[in-house]
């Protein structure tokens, strides 16, 4: 009863959205899908970029070490990315940052397209990934900020279905561009630029962000300043560890850390894992290309309805026992598909239940992480969390393609051992607060 009240009250709360309101979700949205499209176009022509640039052969094992390291390389870009972006956008405005951002990763993914080695193709993804990196951290304090008196929650995760939404795409993408080739899928990379037409000449800053920027420079007018004015305009990276904000740090780091580690070795290795399980039972060629977009499509569809949900459970039971339930769907769903599945059977079943978990805990980045810290340093905390997860997760897929050795070539077995790590979310949900009641901190 009181999940449904508070799914009733979010969905009313709609019809007193503004016209700016609605401007800037549909922005994020719109760039975090095209975003995540770009991204995930990666991993289904891995196989082929890679051998096509390895001079037309690569074993299972060179595949896994040199996609490894390329989705490596990706991730340290988005992470990067993040750490600098959502900085500049704590001091520049997210706006601009946004725009800066979706320019990037809609060039630099297509540039791809026309590598001739694989260390163009590592450099291009590095350099995507800095503007993929960068729109997520700039998008979350933005939207959280847009809608901080109504409906944060909700609209912040149906927002992230975007994520989902990017993978369904680019399976779509792959379908029609495969024929083509793998470059003509990098290509298509370009399209997210036409949103910035949409960016550049409708939106403002939120009020919030547009607080603190008159706070800061009516404290640099000012001839003396107290120790909080002080506090306030010190290097936003050195407050995320005073005494206000470190535990927060801690527990948003922990939380970013688990989430990450246990989804991109799927999003990297899922399609390849998929390839090779189909090619043992039989399915070659063309015929591959359907079933490995179907169980995508599937993995998306669930994470799109987990995405969504997450918002409104977040309100209904708590921001840290959502998180805890999906981490625990996560460790079952998928150690069950990875550990237990012995036929391509059971994907289309276990996908979605898979993605539902797996994909939807990321509302929690969008939902908890803007809650436990000030304007100010919002989107350098939310950057902070998620930037070092990448870091550390950015080895996720080179651990999981350098076990692919010692497993006998089974990349599920190395995709499950990396699951596993879901449990650094349970655990970073435990020791953190509960903000399901707090208004969103200035």
């Amino acid at each position: 009863m009181r999940e449904e009240q508070t799914m009733t009250g979010a969905l009313v709360g709609m019809r007193h959205f503004t016209r700016y309101q609605w401007l800037v979700f549909l922005a994020c949205w719109l760039g975090w899908t095209l975003d995540g499209t770009n991204f995930t176009l990666f991993s289904f022509v891995l196989k082929p970029a890679v051998t096509e640039l390895n001079g037309g052969t690569a074993s299972l094992a060179v595949i896994g070490q040199v996609g490894g390291y390329l989705a490596m390389v990706g991730l340290l870009g988005w992470a990067f990315g993040g750490f600098i972006f959502g900085t500049i956008a704590d001091y520049i405005g997210r706006v601009r940052t946004l725009a800066i951002s979706i320019a990037m990763y809609s060039v630099f993914t297509a540039l791809q397209g026309f590598s001739h080695t694989l260390w163009q193709l590592g450099l291009f993804r590095f350099l995507g990934g800095l503007g993929t990196g960068a729109e997520l951290v700039v998008g979350i304090p933005l939207v959280a900020e847009a809608f901080a008196e109504n409906s944060r929650a909700a609209v912040l995760g149906v927002m992230m279905t975007g994520g989902a939404f990017g993978t369904l795409l680019a399976a779509q993408e792959y379908h029609l561009l495969a024929p083509y080739g793998w470059r003509a899928v990098f290509f298509s990379g370009i399209v997210p630029a036409l949103l910035l037409l949409l960016i550049r000449r409708s939106m403002v800053e939120p009020d919030h962000y547009a607080a603190v920027r008159a706070r800061r420079q009516a404290i640099r007018a000012a001839a003396h300043h107290s120790a909080e004015d002080r506090e306030f305009l010190r290097l936003s990276w050195l407050q995320l560890f005073n005494k206000e904000n470190r535990f927060g740090t801690v527990v948003g780091l922990l939380f970013a850390t688990g989430t990450l580690l246990a989804i991109w070795t799927s999003n990297i290795w899922l399609p390849t894992i998929q390839g090779i399980m189909l090619h043992h039972q039989g399915v070659k060629g063309a015929a591959v290309v359907s079933y490995i977009t179907l169980g995508m499509e599937m993995f998306a569809i669930g994470g799109i309805l987990g995405y969504a949900a997450f918002g409104f459970l977040a309100d209904a039971i708590g921001r840290r026992p959502t998180i805890i339930l999906y981490s625990l769907g996560t460790l079952g769903f998928g150690c069950g598909l990875y550990l237990g599945a012995s036929s391509w059977a059971p994907y289309p079943y276990m996908l979605p239940l898979f993605g539902f978990c797996v994909f939807g805990v990321f509302s929690g980045h969008a939902v908890y992480l803007p809650e436990l810290f000030p304007t100010q340093v919002r989107g350098t905390g939310v950057a902070f969390c998620n930037g070092s997860g990448r870091v550390i997760t950015s080895f996720g897929p080179l651990v999981a393609g350098l076990l692919v050795a010692p497993f006998g070539g089974n990349f599920a077995k190395a995709a499950g051992v990396m699951t596993g790590f879901a449990l650094l979310s349970i655990i970073g949900a435990l020791l953190g607060r509960e903000t399901r009641h707090d208004a969103l901190p200035r």
